[in-house]
């Protein structure tokens, strides 16, 4: 994995320990060689991701929507830094700018990130690995909920394994790089849906 799209909030929660998992993220993966691709802000949580990185000498590229960059959120400081139109055009650039997904602690956009990436995996848009830090047991209920949709019928059993889930950075990155693509949607018969 050369690149990883990490997803995370653009918030500061109160509880200092999420500003520094990103950073930690931040500084692991750029000292593993790993560039980021990130939402290219500079606040919360996004911002110490790509701050670690880049003090730890890594790759940065940010992507960040016209509308945003007026605002003074964006970061100068990225390697690179993308201005697209819009949201679409920017989970595009995700995609195709990385060898996989990374998320950590987020809110709603980060889930919208995150849901995607799966989505897509399932449909057969990408093969990349989907990951998910679930430090601090913060997604212990979304866990449960992907889970109870597998157990109901609703997440076929061939792409139950697409979320890669892991409390600590080192194995869940270890994970991801073994990753082995599932068979897409688009590749099954009708019979199999």
């Amino acid at each position: 994995m050369k690149r990883l799209a990490v997803y995370c909030g653009s918030a500061t929660p109160a509880d200092p320990r999420y500003i520094e998992l990103a950073r930690t993220v931040g500084d692991s993966l750029a000292r593993r060689g790993i560039g980021v691709v990130y939402g290219g802000g500079r606040l919360g949580l996004m911002g110490a991701v790509a701050g670690a990185a880049l003090a730890a000498g890594g790759e940065v590229i940010g992507v960040i929507p016209e509308a945003l960059v007026s605002g003074e959120v964006a970061n100068p400081d990225c390697t690179e830094l993308r201005v697209v139109a819009n949201m679409h055009e920017r989970k595009a650039a995700f995609t195709d700018l990385s060898d996989g997904f990374l998320t950590i602690p987020g809110g709603v956009g980060t889930m919208d990130e995150l849901w995607e990436a799966v989505s897509w995996a399932q449909l057969g848009y990408h093969a990349k690995p989907v990951g998910l830090l679930n430090a601090f047991g913060f997604y212990d209920h979304l866990l449960a909920f992907n889970r109870h949709m597998a157990e109901t019928g609703f997440v076929r059993p061939a792409h139950q394994g697409i979320i890669i889930a892991e409390a600590e950075l080192d194995l869940l990155l270890t994970r991801m790089a073994a990753h082995e693509p599932h068979t897409p949607i688009f590749a099954m018969k009708a019979s199999d849906l």
